[in-house]
Order: structure tokens, then sequence, then C-alpha cells
């Protein structure tokens, strides 16, 4: 039985990849136009990872140079100033509203994002998305860590919680864990679970998601009239 429902933020609520992407495109446009494609290409098969995490990795990895703190954190405040204010306004996934105003009366509900987490408390509060959300995790914690703390907090069984992302990483975290796992994937990208053990089911929106979970949790019938 579902008693827990853990929503990664990016590409699973809110449709911000392309967003995201084209930021990164943007501040890492210094690079060589190879070394350009690589860093894409990885930030869009670490969609669960920190921006930081991913910064570190490009500059020793990919570029293989040396990252000092201020140029970190003068990436950092590129990267927000050119996306924080879209967010705000960025589209739903599809079905998202839906299942969040429906689920969110009959299990707890939690978001674990690899956004800095004051920053994606401010964007869900912006966008009104508190009311749905027992708590709101992000980085510096990894998605793992944030999982076994929702477990430990609720006494919820591993095999009693479902996490929903679209990144490998976000799989990785509930393979770690031992929590259950679905995969969104949006429509036209490549399928990055294909092999992966404990993927319970794709979904290209949450209108599936949600007809997934019907006749346990999240139906119509959990409506209030």
């Amino acid at each position: 039985m579902l008693t827990t429902l853990i929503l990664d933020f990016d590409g699973v609520v809110v449709e911000s990849i392309p967003l995201k992407t084209v930021a990164f495109r943007k501040i890492f446009s210094f690079a060589p136009p190879g070394y350009l494609d690589e860093i894409i290409a990885f930030h869009l098969d670490n969609g669960g990872m920190s921006r930081y995490d991913k910064f570190r990795y490009i500059y020793e990895n990919i570029l293989h140079e040396d990252l000092t703190p201020e140029q970190e954190e003068r990436l950092a405040d590129e990267y927000v100033g050119l996306i924080f204010d879209a967010m705000l306004t960025v589209p739903y996934v599809e079905g998202a509203e839906d299942l969040l105003r429906d689920c969110s009366r009959v299990l707890p509900l939690y978001i674990v994002s690899a956004t800095p987490e004051g920053e994606m408390h401010e964007i869900a509060r912006r966008r009104g998305l508190t009311k749905y959300f027992v708590r709101i995790y992000g980085s510096p914690k990894t998605k793992a860590e944030c999982i076994r703390e929702i477990l430990d907090e609720t006494g919820a069984a591993p095999g009693g919680a479902l996490f929903v992302g679209d990144a490998p990483n976000d799989w990785e975290a509930a393979y770690e864990t031992g929590v259950r796992f679905v995969a969104r994937i949006r429509p036209g990208d490549p399928d990055r679970f294909s092999g992966r053990p404990g993927v319970e089911r794709n979904v290209e929106n949450l209108h599936e998601l949600r007809e997934y979970l019907r006749g346990s949790v999240c139906s119509s019938r959990s409506r209030t009239p």
C-alpha cells in the first residue's frame, strides 16, 4: 500500500528542463563547441544532480581546469539570474496540478529536489505550492539523504513510499533507499531508465501517474464535492 509520495520538481512538477538547459548553454558559452556539447549532454544525463556538483564535474572532467570558489559562485549567480524569474511561470507538467490537489488530500506529499533548498522553498511559495507538501527538500543534502529522512520522520516502510523522478540520479536515490520508483520521461526524450531494476513504470505526464495510482490513492473519488 502506498503511504508516502515523493516528487522531484524539475521535469516532474514543472517543465523546467528546457529552461535550465538554455541557461547551462549560456553560462558555459565560453567553452569550445565540442566541449559545450559534452557539457550539455552531461547536464541532461544528470538532471538530479545539484548545479554545484555539475560545475565541479564539468571543470575537472570536461574542461580540465581548476574551479575556484569565486568562479563557482559567479557561475551560480549567473545561472540563478537566468532562471529564477522564469521558474515562477514555467508551465506545469501536464496533470501536475490535478495530481497535487487530489493526492495531497489522502497522503503526505514531499518534494525532493537538487535545487538549493532555500531557492526551492521560495519558488514553491511564490507558485502557491507549499500547501500541498508536508516538507520541501533541496540541496546540499543528497536525494538519498532526503528520502531517508522522510522515511525516518514518517515511519514509512520503503515499500510504502514512491519516488517519481526524471533522471538516472533520481532512480539511484530510490534504489539506494529501497523506495519504489516511477520514471517521468518527457515526450521526445530518450529513455534513460531502460534496463534499470526497480522501475515500476514510465509515464509521460502526471495524468498517467494519477491513473496508475487510481484505486489505491489519488483517484477522482478522493475529491471533495
